[in-house]
């Protein structure tokens, strides 16, 4: 059997809920992965209220969707950065502007009300960020000692402990997406983020391909590296379009603008190879879902869902339960 289709709702957090499930119903989705932001999914009603959840869940089924996970990313993030330049403001309530401290409180209670949403909804995972607090010191000059980037993961690890406890206590997982500006980036960043954890089994990781591609990180290496600790998967392409005067760091420039380095693409548009990355999830016999995150500047969003959902189906496929010269043994 084919893993389910899903579409993460965080791009689409403009339209209300129903409507975006009619759209991807008609696109021929399995289900939706709800971001708890707009108005699809509310942690605070979610853990305080088991008939919320069920009524987020018949509103799905009135379309023929389902739903195998929530994301919680923008209260994530407050949890470990700094805070204290402003772009984070809106992902707290406006109250909290300018108060990074307060930020941080909110995020962490709002991950361990994700947390018991989660369990209120009967679902397993919980995808989302961390941030870090050392994600500015990337490159080392100023100078970066080693000491700074240790104090980073423990900063890390006192934050996120308290969080993980409570997952533990609820049964739900916690995925995080492996991306720039989290404390794990790559595959070296990914496996000291676990060693900070005690490699505790509430936490592991949302694989997306899109982020490590650009940076020249494998993706296969990636689910190689981790294949015990692949909770959710999103799919997601990107192109890189370096033409010798940009790199990979983005120039300043925003998504869609000539000249970056790279960019996110519509699934198939792009350069990541989506059959090797199958034919390992294969090998570690992931049956979760595979949840389109659509962003591309240069495409129509709705003709770009639609054909992600094709695109996915198209590219999976189960593995072979036998060895194709089997026949020849008998």
């Amino acid at each position: 059997m084919s893993r389910p289709v899903t579409m993460f709702t965080g791009q689409w957090a403009d339209l209300p809920l129903e409507t975006l499930a009619e759209k991807a119903a008609s696109w021929g989705y399995d289900g939706l992965e709800l971001a708890c932001w707009g108005d699809h999914f509310d942690v605070e009603k979610g853990a305080d209220s088991k008939q919320y959840c069920d009524e987020r869940i018949a509103l799905l089924d009135k379309y023929g969707l389902k739903v195998w996970s929530i994301s919680n990313h923008l209260a994530g993030q407050l949890v470990c950065d700094p805070n204290n330049d402003g772009r984070s403001n809106a992902f707290a309530p406006p109250e909290l502007a300018g108060k990074p401290e307060e930020q941080r409180s909110w995020g962490i209670q709002q991950m361990t009300l994700a947390a018991r949403a989660a369990k209120n909804l009967g679902i397993g995972v919980v995808n989302g960020f961390v941030g870090s607090s050392i994600w500015h010191l990337l490159y080392s000059f100023p100078p970066v000692s080693d000491a700074m980037i240790e104090a980073g993961f423990k900063h890390f690890a006192d934050n996120w402990h308290p969080i993980l406890d409570v997952f533990g206590e609820c049964g739900v997982k916690f995925a995080l997406e492996v991306h720039p500006t989290e404390i794990a980036f790559d595959i070296v960043t990914a496996q000291r983020a676990l060693v900070a954890l005690d490699c505790r089994p509430e936490f592991g990781f949302n694989f997306d391909p899109s982020h490590l591609f650009w940076q020249f990180v494998d993706p296969v290496q990636f689910i190689r590296e981790f294949p015990d600790r692949i909770y959710h998967v999103h799919m997601k392409d990107a192109a890189r379009t370096l033409d010798g005067k940009s790199g990979i760091l983005g120039s300043h420039l925003n998504f869609g603008q000539p000249g970056r380095g790279w960019e996110f693409r519509s699934l198939g548009h792009g350069g990541v190879n989506f059959e090797e990355i199958i034919r390992e999830l294969n090998q570690i016999n992931y049956d979760g879902p595979l949840s389109v995150e659509w962003e591309d500047c240069g495409m129509d969003r709705e003709y770009g869902a639609k054909e992600s959902c094709s695109f996915v189906r198209r590219v999976d496929f189960v593995p072979s339960n036998i060895q194709f010269d089997a026949a020849f043994d008998q």
